[in-house]
Order: structure tokens, then sequence, then C-alpha cells
């Protein structure tokens, strides 16, 4: 199967969006957690590669065009946001504040395991970015010594949390204005996140979209001063 798999450019892109696409049918049947599509994506694939021994090299390079297609996905997350401009603007200094908060609690969240484990140095670094989107958490952790592909797996694993548990956090802390859901969302699980606030509503999908612009830039401000006070 690895040979005729192998001889194959597009073999990674089909098996992508084979198993993507059945278990985002099996969610929308069955409405169960577990059969969120971006997890079981996840699991499956890298169970498959370890199982028929494809390098990952191998298979990013046969589903690059999904890759490619992830700069155009997060520019558009631009669209709910303009067509909210006018509650953007209206609950600006609210939105910042969330946002802020939401970025210092991520740092601190990293110290904290830091100070816990008594983990390396670099790789509290490399946790220090794991709530801004991929692109910019691996500089964010290059720029401070950490290791880009720890960030890498972090931030991907942290989406896929918050897209699973958003709606449940929402009830639990009894958080119902779409304004204050799209932005914890967003702050603290970036794109993957913001998949799920679009699903809640068109509000929460432009404040998330939001969020994931100013956390990025907010952290890359904030990660090296706590890199500096905290990780010696």
């Amino acid at each position: 199967m690895r040979d005729i798999l192998l001889q194959s450019s597009t073999w990674g892109t089909v098996l992508t969006l084979a198993v993507y696409a059945l278990f985002f049918c099996l969610q929308r049947k069955t409405k169960k957690v577990w059969c969120n599509p971006l997890l079981m994506s996840t699991v499956l694939i890298g169970a498959f590669l370890l199982a028929v021994r494809i390098p990952y090299r191998d298979y990013k390079s046969s589903s690059a065009v999904i890759s490619w297609l992830l700069l155009p996905a997060t520019v558009s997350l631009a669209l709910p946001m303009h067509e909210q401009w006018n509650l953007l603007r209206k609950n600006w200094p609210a939105v910042l504040l969330g946002i802020l908060a939401g970025v210092v609690t991520s740092l601190l969240c990293a110290v904290l395991l830091y100070v816990l484990f008594h983990l390396d140095a670099s790789v509290a670094a490399s946790l220090l970015p794991k709530s801004v989107t991929t692109a910019v958490g691996s500089d964010i952790s290059a720029a401070l010594d950490g290791i880009p592909a720890l960030t890498v797996i972090v931030i991907i694993l942290t989406g896929i949390a918050g897209n699973l548990m958003a709606p449940w956090l929402c009830r639990l802390f009894r958080l119902k204005h779409p304004v204050a859901r799209g932005i914890a969302i967003g702050s603290c699980s970036h794109a993957i996140g913001t998949a799920r606030a679009i699903e809640m509503g068109e509000t929460e999908g432009a404040m998330s979209s939001l969020a994931i612009v100013l956390a990025g830039v907010l952290t890359a401000f904030l990660a090296p001063a706590a890199a500096r006070l905290f990780l010696r």
C-alpha cells in the first residue's frame, strides 16, 4: 500500500479530505463530541502514517494544497468582522480589555506550567505563544530560543481543545453575550476555535476573528517580556 500511495502526488490531499468529510458528516448526524472532524482527522491520519510507515514529510508534500489554503482561509475570517463593524465600534473598550486579559492569562498559564513542572526554559518559551496562529507563534518561539516544532504542536492542540470545549465552557461560566463569547474563543484558541465561534453565531465569529489578529500582536510584544521576567 505504501508504494501505491507514494506513486500519487496528491494522495495526502485525498486522504485528508476524505477523513475530514467522513467525520464532518458523522458529527452532524450524531452530534457527538468525539466525532469532531479536526480531532479525529488528526488522530486517524497520524495512526495511518505510523501503521503504513510513511514519513510525515511525504504526507506533507502530497497535501500541500490544503496547507496553501490555510492562508486565504485565515484572511477570509475578516469578512464576518467587517459585517459586524458597527458592533465592534460600539464595544471597542470591552473588546480590547477582553483580548488583553486573554493574552495575559495564556502567558501566565505557560509560566505556571514552567514553575510547577520545572520545565526547561526552551520548552517554556515554546509554550508562551500557544494561543496564537501557527505562523505568528512559531516565529515568536524561535525569537525566544524556544522549539518552533513543539510550539506548532501545542498551538494545534490548543485550537482543537478550544473548538471542542468552547460551547461547554460558555455554558459552565454562563457566558451569554455574543461579543464576550467570541473574544474569549478567539483570544485563546485562534483560527481553529474561531471555526466553532462562527458556528455559534455571526457576532461570535466576527469578534473571534478580531481577537486572532490582536492577540497575535499583543503576544508578540508581551511574550518576550514574560520570558525575561520569569524564564530563568
